[in-house]
């Protein structure tokens, strides 16, 4: 029998995290504290709430692991305090990517495929593995990553190389 070697979940997922922790601090450096107010439409969050939500997702990692449901229903724990400028939004990115990152490293695999549950009263949003979850936040944080660039480019900042070149960084 041929034995096959499988990666433990956190050894797939920490080359990952730090590389769109980093690909992600990138674009957060180039937002601009003076616009954190400016929103592309009524309906849109404003550029600090997404900016402080992109950098904020990677820490609920954390969380998953910390808890095995949340319930809005019910939740009230402390909601993050709004950052007002560029160093406090790079500091939340690094201080929540750190804890990603110690938590990622403690987990055994058995905490990786611990179900996970997201409530709000008796409706199921989200019941998923612990691997899963951290699978769908670090999608998540590179999906308002996107986003923001686009809010970046609609007030006319550089927006960085992130998987290839940028027109802005070739000089285009």
């Amino acid at each position: 029998m041929e034995a096959t070697l499988v990666a433990a979940p956190a050894q797939v997922f920490l080359p990952e995290l730090d590389y769109e922790v980093s690909l992600t601090r990138r674009v957060l450096e180039r937002a601009p504290a003076a616009k954190f107010d400016w929103q592309p439409h009524a309906k849109s969050m404003t550029l600090g709430q997404l900016a402080q939500h992109t950098a904020d997702l990677v820490g609920w990692i954390k969380d998953t692991f910390d808890t095995t449901v949340i319930d809005f229903a019910t939740y009230t724990g402390p909601a993050p305090t709004p950052v007002r400028t560029s160093a406090e939004l790079l500091d939340y990115l690094a201080v929540r990517g750190e804890a990603a990152r110690a938590t990622l490293q403690e987990a055994s695999a058995d905490d990786f495929e611990e179900l996970w549950t997201m409530r709000n009263g008796d409706e199921i949003i989200i019941r998923q593995s612990r691997a899963a979850v951290t699978r769908h936040l670090i999608s998540h944080m590179i999906h308002h990553r996107g986003q923001l660039m686009v809010y970046l480019r609609l007030l006319d900042v550089p927006v960085p190389a992130i998987y290839g070149p940028s027109a802005d960084e070739q000089g285009k």
